[in-house]
């Protein structure tokens, strides 16, 4: 695992967790430091099943992918929050259905980007840029997204484990349309996003991780399903089967047994009208 010794890109605080070296941890990833493995294991003390659930949206992200590449002939990705690069990942699954596929990451974070750079360096039809979600519009119009996407076509564009980091001030409504705006007609969105606990006690537990995460640059926003519906409908009609745990949304055969009992993580994925 990286350590604070280690080289780390400019103006990257490593004294404060961050949450895409968290997740990163949580799949068994190496580019973290020891202040998001501790914040890590204090989120596994409230939600014992953090690690089920980080693995099982990551399992939710390589399905739909292939989905779309497969089955509706996608050939585009447009990553947004991508996190640090880990086994799994977007341009893997869809270069392997369609090895000209054309993937370009996103993220807000320094060390997500270089890494991913540095992961993709010797492969032409995928690459990273820094960007932050709640200003979609240079993201959409950035040189190197013009050069790698052909946007009068369609593309999937890819939110998943991210909007539950866009506070309600930030609008993240808009932020989806102006995005969906942007998109042909037959694009995709694809979106998952941490969802209330059925029980009392769980969500005591999810208001305890949303105090966590005030240690974090990030908020920590829990919506439910028609709230996560209503984000994405004004622009992408959302497809069978619907809003559901990331773990119901098409699952492999092999999957089904494995699947979280509990709707704390949500997907879905929509098609641009």
């Amino acid at each position: 695992m990286t350590e604070p010794n280690a080289w780390v890109p400019e103006g990257v605080d490593i004294t404060v967790p961050n949450a895409s070296r968290v997740y990163d941890y949580a799949l068994g990833g190496v580019h973290n430091f020891k202040v998001d493995r501790d914040f890590w294991q204090r989120a596994q003390q409230v939600i014992p099943d953090a690690r089920l659930l980080a693995r099982t949206n990551r399992a939710f992200l390589n399905r739909a992918v292939r989905w779309l590449a497969e089955e509706q002939g996608i050939g585009q990705f447009l990553d947004i929050g991508s996190g640090i690069p880990t086994l799994g990942n977007v341009h893997e699954v869809a270069q392997e259905v369609n090895p000209q596929a054309r993937v370009m990451y996103v993220d807000i974070d320094p060390v997500a980007v270089e890494q991913s750079r540095s992961l993709l360096r010797d492969n032409p039809r995928a690459r990273a840029i820094r960007g932050d979600l709640r200003d979609p519009e240079p993201i959409i119009s950035h040189p190197q997204v013009a050069e790698l996407l052909d946007l009068s076509r369609p593309v999937a564009v890819l939110m998943v484990a991210v909007l539950h980091f866009i506070a309600d001030e930030d609008d993240p409504q808009s932020i989806i349309s102006r995005i969906g705006d942007a998109l042909m007609p037959g694009s995709f969105l694809v979106v998952s996003h941490f969802g209330p606990d059925v029980t009392a006690e769980g969500r005591e537990r999810q208001e305890t991780l949303r105090k966590l995460y005030q240690q974090t640059p990030t908020p920590f926003v829990i919506r439910d399903r028609s709230q996560l519906l209503s984000l994405m409908d004004d622009v992408f009609e959302v497809l069978e089967p619907g809003v559901t745990t990331a773990g119901e949304w098409r699952p492999d055969p092999d999957e089904v047994g494995d699947l979280p009992r509990q709707p704390t993580v949500l997907a879905a994925v929509g098609r641009r009208r």
